[in-house]
């Protein structure tokens, strides 16, 4: 089992001093595995159902944000997303915060609706209304069936893994910010998983390898870090945090899922392991930058063959009055076009199954 490896790793990683690397040697991909077939897992950058897709929304059917997009997101056998909101109806805004998302109890079940299985609650909005909105959050997500990982009453929860099966593959989830830090958790008190995501800092390093060796995460067949990491609006991740994701890597992580830029990043494929820079928005109502095209990204889908990640596939997604949408036509070509532009300096292949995609990315 691909768990295999990251057991190994840790044991490594711990003969060796924090400031060094861990070993890196790695087993065959796929060369065990607990699941007898494909497994198509979804991955999705923000999620905003706050102000006025809360206000378009909330009252009609729970799959109406998810517009023509749905049949997508039921196609693949769960999601995991980053909440970019609170869920609750209750609480104070955070003092001198220039953007607050909030929505009511239909997000719950707009969530449930397209099959998303697990969110990161690890960004700069989870505590946008106070502890309260984030005890509200942690609880409906619970009640719904949905895992979360990245916040918490304490610093203890906020870091703690999600562990959940998606087709049939246990996914063990990690979920860190370095956005805003006041929001961080500590032992007493409620918030998120903030950390400095740079490889040479030491207190992420030892938070890292201490949550990659526990038993749910060496014991899951795929490891995601999802990261909400990095300024809004950018198209190329700084250095420093490209070098933090291939330490992930080399540390045992399978999937880098980044978002917080609000448009899709380029992807790299490194040491056979998909790093998704930036997933861009998948649902949200900001005003579009029309040199960024930020109402247009994707969903992401992992496909996992015997374990192991063999390729990932893009659908376009296109933003509409605060719903989701499959994008198509000249927005389509347009979204291939970019992701292409971005990756090619990964070396990145990006091959589509149409024109008009879905876009694959082949892993193995």
């Amino acid at each position: 089992m691909l768990s295999t490896r990251r057991a190994a790793l840790a044991a490594a990683a711990s003969l060796v001093p924090v400031a060094g690397c861990a070993g890196t040697t790695r087993r065959e991909r796929g060369s065990d595995t607990t699941s007898g077939g494909d497994s198509r897992i979804g991955l999705a950058g923000d999620v905003m159902l706050g102000r006025s897709v809360d206000d378009r929304h909330a009252g009609r059917p729970p799959t109406s944000v998810w517009g023509s997009l749905l049949p997508t997101l039921r196609d693949v056998d769960g999601t995991i997303a980053n909440l970019e909101c609170c869920v609750s109806t209750r609480g104070e805004r955070w003092p001198d915060k220039g953007y607050y998302f909030r929505a009511g109890e239909w997000a719950l079940a707009a969530l449930d609706a397209a099959g998303v299985t697990a969110v990161s609650l690890a960004n700069n909005h989870t505590l946008d209304f106070g502890p309260v909105a984030l005890r509200d959050t942690v609880a409906g997500l619970g009640r719904t069936g949905i895992a979360s990982a990245g916040a918490g009453r304490d610093r203890a929860a906020a870091v703690a893994p999600a562990v959940v099966e998606v087709g049939g593959v246990s996914v063990a989830v990690i979920a860190l910010t370095d956005r805003m830090p006041a929001f961080g958790a500590t032992s007493d008190r409620p918030g998120t998983a903030t950390a400095v995501l740079g490889a040479v800092n030491r207190r992420t390093r030892r938070l890292v390898r201490d949550l990659l060796s526990r038993p749910a995460v060496t014991e899951a067949d795929l490891v995601v870090a999802s990261l909400h990491w990095g300024p809004n609006w950018e198209l190329v991740k700084h250095p420093a945090r490209r070098r933090f994701a291939r330490w992930l890597v080399d540390e045992g992580v399978d999937v880098v899922h980044g978002h917080s830029a609000h448009v899709p990043q380029g992807i790299e494929v490194y040491e056979g392991r998909p790093v998704l820079y930036d997933c861009g928005d998948l649902v949200d109502d900001y005003v579009v930058k029309p040199d960024l095209h930020n109402d247009r990204s994707f969903l992401y889908e992992l496909v996992v063959q015997d374990g192991a990640v063999t390729a990932v596939r893009l659908h376009p997604v296109e933003i509409r009055r605060s719903t989701a949408h499959r994008a198509e036509g000249a927005v389509a070509r347009w979204l291939g076009e970019r992701v292409r532009e971005l990756s090619a300096r990964f070396d990145t292949p990006v091959g589509s199954e149409s024109e008009t995609g879905p876009f694959r990315v082949p892993v193995d």
